[in-house]
C-alpha cells in the first residue's frame, strides 16, 4: 500500500524538473484560459506552489475573483503527466520574492526580487492527479497490441489520485 507522504513525493518527483506547469484560470465570462508558468519551488513543502507572475496581468486579476485554477505538467519523453486542483492567492512576501528569485526570473523581472511588478501567485494544492508509465515503448506496444487482440485494456503504469496536502 502506499502512504500520502509516497504519493506526496512522487508528484514532487514526478514535477520538480518539468521546465513549465500551464496554469489554467477562469475568466469573468467562465472562459477558461492557460498560461505556461515556471514553478519556483525548491521543495513541495505543505502543498503549494509558488510562481511569479505580473502584479498587473491577467492571471492576478482573474486569480483575484476566482481562485479555482488548474496546473497541468507533462514530460512525453518519460511518459509522466500530472494535474493539480488548487486555490490561488497573491502574496506580497519580499522575504519569499528574493528566496524563490533566480537568475531565470529576471529576464522576466529586470528588477529582481525588489522589482515592483512582482508578485508571487501561491497555489495550494487541493488535490492532485498522476499518470507514470516506466516500462519502455517496446513493452508498451507489446501490452497495447495484447489489448487490441484481447479486448482486455492495458495495465500501463501507474496511476494515482493524490489528496490535500
Amino acid at each position: 500500500m502506499t502512504s500520502a507522504q509516497d504519493t506526496h513525493d512522487k508528484l514532487w518527483e514526478l514535477i520538480k524538473d518539468i521546465r513549465y506547469g500551464m496554469l489554467v484560470h477562469r475568466h469573468g465570462d467562465g472562459r477558461l484560459h492557460s498560461h505556461p508558468l515556471t514553478t519556483q519551488n525548491k521543495s513541495l513543502d505543505e502543498g503549494v506552489l509558488y510562481f511569479f507572475v505580473p502584479r498587473d496581468g491577467d492571471i492576478a486579476r482573474h486569480v483575484a475573483g476566482d481562485a479555482v485554477v488548474n496546473l497541468a505538467y507533462a514530460d512525453p519523453g518519460e511518459d509522466s503527466y500530472v494535474s493539480v486542483a488548487g486555490e490561488a492567492s497573491l502574496v506580497d512576501d519580499p522575504g519569499l520574492k528574493q528566496r524563490l528569485f533566480g537568475a531565470m526570473a529576471k529576464a522576466y523581472f529586470p528588477g529582481g526580487a525588489e522589482d515592483p511588478d512582482l508578485t508571487v501567485l501561491r497555489v495550494r494544492i487541493v488535490d492532485a492527479e498522476y499518470w507514470n508509465v516506466d516500462e519502455s515503448r517496446m513493452v508498451q506496444l507489446l501490452k497495447m497490441a495484447k489489448a487490441a487482440v484481447t479486448g482486455n485494456p492495458p495495465a500501463m503504469g501507474e496511476h494515482r489520485k493524490v489528496g490535500a496536502m
